[in-house]
C-alpha cells in the first residue's frame, strides 16, 4: 500500500459506511487524514464511526442522503464545519436501485420512477456535493474523486439505467476537471467486480462468470483495492485530472 503524509488534511467520503466507501475511509485514515463519513442516517453509520473513533482515528459522522436536494448541501456544510475545511471530496454514494440485475429489454421495471431514483442519486447527488464543496476545495487546492463503474464503458451493470448514470458521471468528471482547474483536480475510478453483499445475490456462479467474462487477475476487487485507488488519485496523482481509472483486475482489457 502506498503511504502519503495526510496529517492535517481533511476528507469527506460519501457512502462511506460500507463497501468501496469504507475502503476509502480506511485508506485516508491510515495516512493520517481527518475524515467525515457520510451515509444514510442509520445504525450502520453510527457503528462504523464509533469503531473507527474508538481506534483513535479522527473521524466524524456526516449523515444525509445525497439524493435529497436539501440534505446533501447541508451535509457537506456540516462536514466542512466539523473538519475545519476540506481537502478531498470522494463522491462514492450511489445505488443500483434494485436487489437483482434488470435485463436491458425489461422496460416495465425500468420505469420513470426507477430512472428518477438512479439519476437523482448517482448523477445529481455528486453534482450537489461538488457544488457545495467547491469553494472549500478551491481554498485548499484540493481534489475530487468520483466512483463510477466499468459499466459506463461496457454495459453489463445492474441495469441500462445504472450504466447510463455512471457514464454521465464519467462525463461530469471531465467537465469538472476543466471547470475547477487549476485549483482543484477531479478524477474518477471505474470499479469492476466488487466483493460485496450485492454481488452475493447472484446465485450459484463464480463472480467472473456472472458478469460473462473472466477476470485476468483471477479475483474480484475488495473495498481495500478500490479505496487505495481512490487515495492514489486524491493524494498521489498530482499531475492527473479529468481521468477515469479502470480498477477491474483487467476485466476490460
Amino acid at each position: 500500500m502506498a503511504t502519503y503524509d495526510l496529517k492535517g488534511k481533511r476528507a469527506l467520503i460519501t457512502g462511506g459506511a460500507s463497501g468501496i466507501g469504507l475502503g476509502a475511509v480506511q485508506a485516508f485514515l491510515r495516512c493520517g487524514a481527518s475524515v467525515a463519513v457520510n451515509d444514510l442516517a442509520d445504525d450502520r453509520l453510527t457503528a462504523v464511526v464509533d469503531e473507527l473513533a474508538g481506534a483513535g482515528h479522527a473521524v466524524v459522522a456526516a449523515p444525509g442522503d445525497v439524493g435529497n436536494p436539501e440534505q446533501a448541501p447541508a451535509m457537506v456544510a456540516q462536514a466542512i464545519a466539523a473538519l475545519g475545511g476540506l481537502d478531498y471530496l470522494v463522491n462514492n454514494a450511489g445505488t443500483p436501485g434494485t436487489a437483482r440485475p434488470i435485463a436491458t429489454d425489461d422496460f416495465e421495471r425500468q420505469d420513470e420512477d426507477f430512472w428518477q431514483l438512479l439519476v437523482n442519486v448517482n448523477l445529481v447527488g455528486p453534482h450537489r456535493c461538488t457544488r457545495a464543496a467547491a469553494e472549500a476545495l478551491r481554498a485548499t487546492g484540493g481534489a475530487i474523486v468520483n466512483t463510477t463503474s466499468i459499466a459506463a464503458f461496457r454495459g453489463g451493470g445492474s441495469s441500462a439505467v445504472y450504466c447510463a448514470t455512471k457514464a454521465g458521471l464519467v462525463s461530469l468528471t471531465r467537465e469538472w476537471a476543466r471547470a475547477l482547474a487549476p485549483q482543484v483536480r477531479v478524477n474518477a475510478i471505474a470499479p469492476g467486480l466488487v466483493d460485496s453483499d450485492w454481488m452475493c445475490r447472484f446465485d450459484g456462479q463464480d463472480d467472473a462468470v456472472r458478469m460473462g467474462q473472466p477476470v485476468p487477475l483471477g479475483r474480484t476487487g475488495t473495498p481495500t483495492d478500490y479505496g487505495e485507488a481512490i487515495l492514489f488519485l486524491a493524494a498521489g496523482a498530482t499531475y492527473v485530472t479529468g481521468q477515469t481509472l479502470n480498477v477491474d483486475g483487467g476485466l476490460t482489457t
